[in-house]
């Protein structure tokens, strides 16, 4: 009976009795991974990051600042639905558009981004005009491991011990290969609701692991995306009381490891003769690649061993259909003369600001 009374407040419709609504602020906590957020009361309806105040929080809590100058600014910069306080036309325009505010810009008092805030540069990137004039399209492929709660150890594995070897589990279906479905598909139509522009899901080769893709994103919008969809599958995994973990390699030994490929396209490389851009692209991630290796994740080197469907991280490689290289590009590519590519090398980790800025900074901007 309190379970459902519970229930029954949570949904409950605040449209009749006043114009107030919620906006739960989120952002990025001082491990650079870890998401924080916290509610307040505005009047709505609100349909543009404008329209928000700026706000703060205690950044000597969350690893971001000291105690004698704990106050970090918000700065709201987009805003999602929200799937979890949703309807009722409190959180929205007349539509069910919760709010949901996204991703903010992070700064002292003194207006100097804090270093967790890889927004701020990523937005100098994407705004450069020669950027914009290239439209530059992300496709982020987000590998994730749903752990069981308490014994962190992957999702329908029996505990302490090991499944049958990977084959089985890829785009699986039944109750001895799929493990976790019912998360999956809940975040699936979250993130929908929401607003954020997800493609699809899939099982991974690993039992217990799968993936979400985000795009095509036009530039600074896929790193707000992607942040959005981590938050709503981390509130998504606390109802179900499971762990989520993007750790590259959350498993030693004869597992698949978790990545983020990253999708890129330019307005040159869309267009007829665009193969030869792509091909002058891979050529300048390569002479970069200890850079962006440097910059692709935490805990990569366990991941990018050349074994398990990646290249070795030492190394630069690329090829056609080729999922041991470091980039792949696509048959359909090959076969049109444009398209798109596929980096290979980002950890599921990964801060996407900083993998999509550095990919449009390195392929358009910089001159080797």
């Amino acid at each position: 009976m309190a379970g459902a009374l519970i229930n029954d407040l949570i949904n409950l419709d605040l449209t009749p009795v006043t114009d107030s609504i919620i906006a739960e602020y989120i952002w990025i906590g001082g491990s650079g991974t870890d998401m924080r957020s916290k509610a307040r009361t505005l009047r709505g309806p609100i349909t543009d990051p404008k329209q928000l105040p700026r706000w703060n929080y205690d950044g000597s809590s969350t690893g971001q600042a000291p105690g004698e100058d704990s106050e970090v600014i918000l700065y709201p910069q987009a805003i999602f639905k929200d799937p979890f306080r949703r309807g009722n036309n409190i959180l929205v325009k007349n539509l069910l558009l919760i709010l949901r505010d996204s991703i903010e810009y992070l700064f002292r008092l003194s207006g100097e981004p804090i270093p967790t805030n890889k927004r701020y540069s990523a937005a100098q990137i994407f705004s450069h005009p020669e950027v914009e004039k290239e439209v530059p399209w992300y496709g982020l492929e987000q590998e994730y491991t749903l752990l069981q709660k308490d014994i962190n150890w992957p999702l329908g594995w029996p505990v302490g011990g090991f499944p049958g070897p990977q084959g089985p589990y890829y785009c699986s279906t039944g109750a001895d290969k799929a493990f976790g479905r019912e998360v999956v598909d809940a975040h699936y139509k979250a993130c929908l609701y929401a607003g954020i522009n997800i493609s699809g899901i899939n099982g991974e080769v690993m039992p217990g692991q799968w993936e979400f893709q985000v795009g095509p994103s036009v530039g600074i919008s896929a790193g707000d995306e992607l942040w959005a969809a981590r938050y709503i599958l981390e509130r998504i995994t606390e109802l179900a009381g499971v762990v989520l973990s993007l750790d590259p390699k959350p498993i030693k030994g004869d597992w698949n490891g978790a990545g983020c490929h990253t999708n890129y396209s330019t307005a040159t490389m869309r267009e007829e003769g665009g193969y030869e851009v792509i091909k002058a692209a891979i050529e300048k991630l390569g002479l970069r690649h200890k850079e962006h290796i440097a910059a692709y994740g935490e805990g990569n080197e366990r991941r990018l061993t050349g074994h398990h469907e990646t290249a070795d991280m030492n190394t630069f490689s690329w090829g056609v259909a080729n999922r041991g290289c470091s980039v792949r590009v696509g048959r359909d590519t090959e076969k049109d003369g444009k398209g798109y590519f596929e980096d290979r090398r980002p950890a599921s980790n990964m801060d996407p600001y900083v993998v999509t800025s550095m990919v449009a900074e390195t392929t358009i901007l910089w001159k080797p």
